[in-house]
């Protein structure tokens, strides 16, 4: 049976004071959860997070990662640098790093590959935007981007991987897909994961949604049998609603 994993990506939010309140409080109320819990601070927080979390089962992860191992690139941040500051997994492909920062799935699956080369673990996200939708064309652009981020990837590297699928239309918007939307989507994406791949591999693979998610929908969304945990934007940076979901888990 595929394990819970509730992750929270803070985005850009937090300094180290506001960092070092909300490890506490999240340590403080997850010491006995059955699910597996990763925070992804900010970069300027890795090292303060990390050393708050030493002990805890609360696992480190960045929420990007450069495509270069070392040089002339301003601004960017290595896998062996989120390894040594204690990341043990990375955000890759988020919806606003393909919106605001043109990465493709080309890019996404690069950055991927050099995560797992680098011995940390990809979340590798995917999803559709609301114009997408209302075309009828999810399908095919989940199978595409699923593709897509995998290319390349053998199975032992992909059954360490977990894809979110997070509904572009659904992210920082109060709106949640209904259960059997988000259900749908997870069970093509494994489906396409079996195609590529076999059955056994897919059905080890993580796929957790991503979008509004609350601790009020968590349970139901978590209890579809394809849904293997959560993403969580804007509910984890509050100690009492990621613990909320995290019990939910």
């Amino acid at each position: 049976m595929r394990k819970k994993i509730i992750a929270g990506n803070w985005k850009m939010n937090n300094d180290i004071a506001q960092t070092t309140a909300l490890i506490n409080g999240i340590t403080a109320q997850v010491a006995s959860t059955n699910a597996e819990v990763i925070v992804c601070p900010p970069f300027t927080s890795l090292f303060t997070a990390a050393q708050l979390l030493a002990g805890s089962s609360v696992k480190l992860g960045a929420q990007d990662v450069s495509l270069h191992d070392s040089g002339a690139y301003t601004g960017e941040i290595s896998v062996a640098m989120l390894k040594s500051v204690g990341c043990a997994y990375v955000i890759v492909g988020h919806s606003e790093r393909r919106q605001y920062h043109a990465e493709t799935n080309e890019i996404v699956n690069l950055k991927a590959k050099k995560v797992l080369a680098g011995g940390l673990l990809p979340i590798i996200c995917i999803g559709e935007t609301l114009e997408e939708r209302e075309k009828g064309i999810t399908d095919r652009v989940l199978t595409t981007q699923t593709k897509g981020v995998l290319a390349g990837l053998p199975a032992s590297d992909v059954e360490r991987s977990i894809v979110a699928y997070e509904p572009v239309w659904a992210i920082g918007t109060g709106k949640t897909a209904t259960k059997e939307q988000a259900e749908d989507a997870h069970r093509l994406i494994r489906s396409v994961i079996a195609s590529l791949y076999s059955s056994e591999t897919a059905e080890k693979v993580i796929i957790q949604y991503g979008g509004s998610v609350k601790p009020d929908n968590a349970k139901e969304l978590l209890s579809q049998p394809n849904i293997d945990g959560a993403l969580v934007g804007g509910a984890c940076l509050k100690a009492d609603s990621f613990a909320g979901i995290i019990n939910a888990a």
